[in-house]
């Protein structure tokens, strides 16, 4: 077991990763709801699993090119969920705010996420980006 496995899981739902994320980058399980898609998208960022995040968002909507930057290192500092609001069976809504540092610098990504699910499986299609307020 790696020792990132024992410690809490960076979604902060308080739990292990290996009982909470691990499972899903890993293919072993699927999110039940976006939510858990949302959560687990933001761990794949944190622990730089880009094929996990490619593989979690929706065809129509994924950038031809996608990776993450290795010039700008980001320091994920905390995820806070707002809001998880279900349209109707197969489509989601998700607002949260995910802390990080670029560089020594702190910032906020306040965010509505938007998801669908398709043939029993949620994927990321977009998002807006909330204003400061």
């Amino acid at each position: 077991m790696t020792s990132h496995t024992a410690a809490l899981c960076p979604c902060g739902s308080n739990l292990p990763y290996a009982q909470c994320c691990m499972p899903y980058h890993q293919g072993v399980a699927i999110p039940p709801n976006a939510e858990a898609l949302m959560r687990s998208r933001y761990s794949a960022y944190v622990l730089a699993h880009v094929d996990y995040l490619k593989a979690t968002w929706h065809p129509d909507t994924l950038p031809a090119t996608f990776a993450l930057d290795e010039q700008e290192r980001v320091q994920w500092l905390g995820l806070q969920v707002k809001r998880h609001a279900l349209r109707d069976d197969d489509h989601a809504s998700v607002e949260f705010v995910a802390r990080y540092k670029i560089n020594g610098r702190a910032h906020r990504l306040h965010e509505v996420s938007r998801f669908v699910r398709e043939q029993g499986r949620w994927y990321y299609l977009d998002g807006a980006i909330e204003s400061p307020r």
